[in-house]
């Protein structure tokens, strides 16, 4: 079964945009996204299993120039809204 996790970044002022396309250049991240709050952006990663997960975020997402800070989050249960569900024929 796939593992699904947030991870956080808060990043160096005014280099938001620059991680974000960094991170969406790695095929594990499923999305990028700034926002405002404590956190500066958020990724979203599909992987194998909590192994590679360690090993990704310990050996490439840390990498990312400008990341100061990460905080990661696996998903233990996802819940779709009405507008993401399959629809029924």
């Amino acid at each position: 079964m796939a593992i699904l996790a947030y991870v956080l970044f808060k990043v160096a002022s005014g280099t938001e945009t620059e991680v974000a396309q960094k991170l969406i250049e790695f095929k594990e991240v499923n999305s990028a996204d700034i926002v405002f709050g404590e956190y500066d952006v958020i990724a979203r990663l599909t992987m194998d299993d909590l192994d590679k997960l360690q090993d990704f975020v310990s050996q490439s997402i840390r990498t990312v120039p400008n990341a100061l800070v990460t905080s990661t989050m696996i998903i233990s249960r996802e819940y779709k809204g009405k507008n993401f569900r399959p629809k029924n024929k």
